[in-house]
């Protein structure tokens, strides 16, 4: 990944800046007022989309050849914070934007990009991305959806899980074992929904995130074109290990967001809330507390910003990403108990924002690899190098993290 040249980034700043605005003003107007009714329905209305993609809120880094601004992996940073402010769990959209896109972007042919990104970005195209199997959680080589070699291309049997966007994608990147392979290699493969023998499973009843679809996804012998191959054939984990960091740091950003916001909530709360005859704010313990939380936010934007500038620059090796994600969202989990603790009663009813953060929060340490598995791609990277420090890649090798 070349790094970007000062240039660039004040390019990003701007962006990150006209992007902030564009998407406060657009959740104020367009998202919010209709929230709670799409939490009971359980999806957003599909004009959202299009809507999105008018207002440049969709795939925003895609170049312009395709749709999209250029303008840099920091303005779909600015939408998912400002999505995390406003309280709105709808994590489709940067799954759309800043995880199922790249994948075309750099891994489709240029009939691919062309055929799909632009309407990415008008919204006129929602993206899924199908891993997880019933089965297999986050080990994925455990996976046994099949695709099978024919005269035409390939034959597509299986079932995925826990699908962002299931409901409404038109098109889902699927990861597929290759049936004729004896290491039994993977494979990415783009699957149009209109394809027979595709259908939807039911709509997943979660304990959070309750206005964003998640469902099952089957495939009952879908034929697949060969042309609808993403990438090389066998190399479909290969793609996913490099790409999963992308989507680490992101899950880091809603979660560092996600806690700061509550934050903020809270201490507005305990200011005002009156017990034995004042604001429960003023008492000590609280006060206490809330310097611990403030202290370890401040931590947390100082690592996150730290990771974002190494992914734009030198890149995030695995293990940094790994540590990424784990520590911001398992630092969301405890930032989130501890508000809902603050708001005493309230903080369990829905009507208020630290309830249902609590619950949207949840799911932050399970999904882009479970926390776990974070440790467990941590744990691999502390081999010591040259000089005994495991926290500092050995001088002369900038290859042995097999940065992204």
């Amino acid at each position: 990944m070349a790094a970007p040249s000062p240039a660039d980034l004040a390019l990003d700043e701007a962006a990150d800046a006209d992007i902030r605005d564009t998407a406060r003003r657009f959740i104020a107007r367009e998202i919010t007022p209709h929230y709670s009714t799409w939490e009971q329905a359980g999806r957003v209305p599909r004009d959202l989309w299009r809507r999105m993609g008018a207002a440049g809120l969709l795939c925003p880094s895609l170049p312009e050849a395709y749709g999209g601004a250029e303008a840099g992996l920091r303005a779909s940073i600015a939408l998912i914070e400002e999505m995390a402010n406003a309280f709105v769990a709808l994590h489709g959209f940067y799954t759309h934007s800043e995880i199922c896109a790249p994948y075309i972007l750099h891994l489709g042919s240029e009939e691919q990009k062309r055929r799909w990104l632009p309407g990415c970005a008008s919204g006129d195209v929602v993206l899924a991305i199908a891993m997880t199997e019933p089965g297999a959680g986050s080990d994925l080589k455990a996976t046994r959806t099949i695709a099978r070699r024919d005269s035409d291309g390939y034959r597509l049997t299986g079932q995925k899980t826990f699908i962002t966007n299931g409901l409404q994608a038109d098109l889902v990147i699927v990861l597929a074992e290759m049936a004729d392979s004896a290491r039994r290699a993977k494979s990415l493969f783009l699957v149009e929904a209109d394809r027979p023998g595709f259908a939807r499973g039911r709509v997943l009843d979660k304990v959070g995130q309750k206005a964003q679809d998640t469902t099952e996804l089957f495939f009952d012998d879908v034929a697949i074109p060969p042309e609808n191959l993403l990438g090389e054939a066998g190399r479909g984990l290969k793609y996913l290990m490099e790409f999963l960091p992308r989507e680490r740091i992101l899950v880091g950003v809603g979660s560092l967001a996600g806690a700061e916001a509550a934050f903020r909530e809270t201490l507005a709360y305990v200011q005002t809330r009156q017990a034995f005859g004042q604001a429960i704010g003023s008492f000590q313990h609280l006060r206490f507390k809330l310097a611990e939380m403030k202290t370890e936010l401040a931590v947390g934007r100082a690592f996150l910003d730290r990771c974002i500038q190494r992914f734009e620059t030198s890149g995030l090796a695995p293990d940094e990403a790994a540590m990424c994600k784990y520590w911001l969202s398992d630092l969301e989990g405890r930032i989130l108990d501890a508000c809902v603790q603050m708001h005493g009663g309230y903080g369990y009813m829905r009507e208020y924002p630290v309830a249902r953060a609590f619950a949207d929060a949840r799911a932050q340490r399970i999904y882009a690899g479970t926390n776990e598995i974070m440790k467990e791609i941590i744990a691999r990277g502390l081999e010591p190098p040259g000089d005994g420090n495991p926290l500092r890649p050995p001088a002369g090798d900038p290859s042995r993290r097999d940065r992204v």
